[in-house]
């Protein structure tokens, strides 16, 4: 049994139905999603701001590579293109973690780089999975309490958008 987590994001175009691309395209696995969140971009600061969302999925054939298969495989149908790192994106689907798998493979990163400090991530993680655990990090609650106030606050749950 394969479990991972997923972290959406989209700033381009119908930002909501690229998120629900994903959720319908996951529906046979899907075991929860979270709500959605707006949130201002990151690294790249001159581009419109993110909606967000996390899923958790579990599939019993699939390992980590899959899962980035998967990813990217919703990702080209979105049409993403790569022009500029942590640029504008019509979706981004990230593996956050998959089960306890580290991999520092370049090419799959495991757990997702920089989560531990991501508000963005760990908000919409928590509310999908209350007890989740970052592998080599520890628990996402304490995580999340080590992250700033003002850095919590500007992830804005976004309930009139329901995926």
């Amino acid at each position: 049994m394969s479990t991972a987590v997923l972290s959406l994001g989209s700033n381009v175009g119908d930002r909501l139905a690229y998120l629900r691309l994903v959720s319908d395209a996951l529906d046979s696995v899907l075991v929860r999603v979270s709500s959605v969140y707006e949130t201002a971009p990151w690294g790249v600061t001159d581009q419109p701001d993110f909606l967000n969302a996390v899923c958790l999925v579990r599939d019993p054939g699939r390992n980590h590579w899959d899962w980035l298969r998967t990813a990217q495989s919703l990702e080209r149908r979105a049409e993403r293109t790569r022009e500029q790192r942590w640029g504008p994106r019509t979706l981004d689907v990230d593996i956050v973690s998959v089960d306890e798998v580290r991999s520092d493979d370049p090419e799959l990163l495991l757990p997702h780089p920089g989560t531990a400090s991501r508000a963005t991530v760990l908000i919409p993680w928590l509310e999908v999975d209350p007890d989740a655990w970052l592998p080599g990090h520890g628990w996402v609650t304490q995580l999340l309490d080590e992250i700033p106030g003002e850095e919590r606050v500007a992830v804005r749950g976004r309930g009139d958008l329901p995926l």
